[in-house]
């Protein structure tokens, strides 16, 4: 343990410190196909039931019409952001005819990138803008990488936390330039050990063979007549049949500050790239992409953390974050877990807390391009076979046993768990007063992972497997046990009612959006990219 974060820590346990430590704010984003009950996904368009996906704000699609994405609010109580994601998952499936919602991150069976239907918004310039720019994903990347789903998750400390911080600290300054320092800390020791989260949370050792073009090379091994994938991997996902992109490896974006990444990214979307250049803009008066460059807009970057603001109306990411700051952080990494309702259960979630509140606290050194090499490769040795017996991996140029370098990051993180939950104890009626022990059998949960593979969500996955079971019979019988447990579980009259008026009204204004355009698309496209 650094003498930094030791010192840092041993601040934090203050009393006075505790109010902040109980206010960790957090939101979730998490993604589901809608599928048929043959298993194959939906053709049919999003339920005018659940509203519109262009302006609901907790119920809309990712890339594909089929492809659902609930967001929940910004909640500091754990059980709030769950039961607001369950109550969205038992209002859409009471609003779905005949099909499930699919449990896993990678997708059900698939008939070719056209059985997948690209989202649609409207006829808005907005609107216009979200289609063409999956238009251009399509032809980038094909569809069938966008129909794979996950969990986004969304963490800051409370906006009373940082003046405090940087006062504990002995830091001067502008406030907002601390803040989004401390973030862009975060991220780089992030990017360092989520190679345990992969293996914690991991969820996709497996797919259906029906995502795999026949055509394309692969090492993976046929594991059942229709299920492909490795023995040991944790989360195909994120390998390189998952959210890669050659025109974006070879991109350098640098996480050492705020002014650097922004460069970077800048730079990225500025720039035109000779294979994207040949797909063309306008082929036959049908847009194809948004335009030519290595990125069409800021969100097409495939990074495992985002440092993030929220942006106003019209706003552009980038511009948000150029002129106010990194409000939050964006965890990309997480496997939707399908054992569980909702993908996500408070005991990951108090756990990712304690991670991220430790890669804020605990040394962060600027990135080289050694170490970048280094996290690559323990990323892909966990990806592809985090759970094999004897799994080396890279610390400072040396090989070290899996095992122990993360029993070794665990117990580094041990002393952050007990804080949290003396600060919860603290405080008078909180909600985790009831709950015993609630963090530190979190972490406890995640040591026993490290020490038995078979705990993990990509062993019991393949417990599955190597019985005979298929992935995709397995998975719709897991969407049926999902929809069984909703289905008991019930949804209040009242939540039901202010759904289904969330629905109405988002409806109403993407009507009133379209009735008010005054500009023509290329007009909107022309303004929206000389915007800073």
């Amino acid at each position: 343990m650094s003498d930094l974060y030791q010192a840092r820590l041993q601040r934090l346990m203050a009393p006075e410190s505790f109010p902040f430590l109980t206010r960790i704010q957090r939101g979730i984003e998490k993604e589901g196909l809608r599928v048929t009950s043959q298993a194959a996904i939906a053709q049919s368009s999003h339920p005018q039931a659940l509203g519109s996906a262009l302006m609901h704000g907790s119920i809309t699609t990712d890339y594909s019409e089929a492809l659902l994405e609930f967001i929940t609010p910004v909640n500091y109580r754990i059980d709030d952001s769950i039961d607001y994601l369950s109550d969205l998952h038992n209002f859409t499936l009471r609003n779905l005819k005949g099909e499930y919602l699919w449990p896993a991150s990678m997708p059900c069976r698939l008939a070719g990138d056209e059985s997948i239907p690209i989202a649609q918004y409207g006829s808005s310039n907005i609107g216009q803008m979200k289609h063409i720019y999956r238009q251009g994903l399509a032809h980038r990347y094909g569809r069938t990488m966008q129909s794979i789903a996950g969990i986004h998750y969304n963490f800051s400390m409370s906006e009373d936390f940082w003046p405090y911080c940087q006062q504990l600290w002995g830091e001067k300054g502008d406030l907002q330039a601390f803040k989004s320092q401390r973030y862009f800390d975060l991220i780089r020791n992030f990017r360092r050990h989520s190679w345990l989260l992969t293996y914690l949370f991991g969820a996709s050792p497996v797919f259906d063979r029906s995502f795999m073009n026949n055509d394309k090379p692969h090492k993976l091994s046929k594991l059942n007549e229709h299920t492909l994938g490795l023995p040991f991997a944790t989360s195909l996902r994120m390998s390189d049949l998952g959210y890669q992109s050659k025109a974006q490896s070879e991109l350098n974006i640098s996480y050492n500050d705020l002014d650097s990444y922004i460069q970077g990214l800048t730079q990225a979307i500025q720039q035109p790239h000779s294979e994207y250049e040949k797909i063309g803009r306008n082929i036959n008066g049908q847009r194809r992409q948004l335009n030519a460059n290595i990125l069409q807009i800021e969100n097409e970057y495939y990074s495992d953390i985002r440092p993030k603001r929220v942006t106003k109306a019209g706003e552009k990411p980038m511009t948000a974050l150029k002129e106010r700051g990194v409000e939050y952080v964006e965890v990309r990494i997480l496997d939707t877990n399908p054992f569980l309702p909702v993908g996500i259960d408070a005991q990951q979630i108090r756990f990712l807390d304690v991670f991220l509140l430790y890669c804020l606290l605990s040394d962060s050194p600027e990135l080289t391009l050694e170490e970048q090499k280094e996290i690559k490769y323990n990323q892909q040795q966990v990806i592809q076979q985090g759970r094999k017996p004897g799994l080396m991996l890279k610390k400072n140029g040396q090989s070290v046993a899996f095992k122990a370098v993360a029993n070794e990051l665990l117990a580094e993180i041990e002393p952050l768990a007990n804080l949290l939950e003396l600060a919860h104890k603290s405080q008078p009626n909180d909600h985790l007063k009831d709950q015993c022990n609630a963090y530190t059998q979190a972490l406890s949960a995640q040591v026993n992972k490290v020490n038995h593979s078979e705990l993990t969500p990509s062993g019991i996955i393949m417990e599955e497997i190597n019985k005979g079971h298929e992935f995709t019979e397995s998975m719709l019988r897991q969407a049926k046990k999902n929809q069984e447990y909703f289905t008991c579980r019930g949804l209040s009259d009242a939540m039901n009612d202010t759904l289904q008026l969330a629905a109405t009204e988002s409806i109403f204004q993407q009507q009133q959006l379209e009735a008010s355009e005054d500009s023509t698309f290329d007009e909107f496209l022309q303004r929206h990219n000389a915007s800073s």
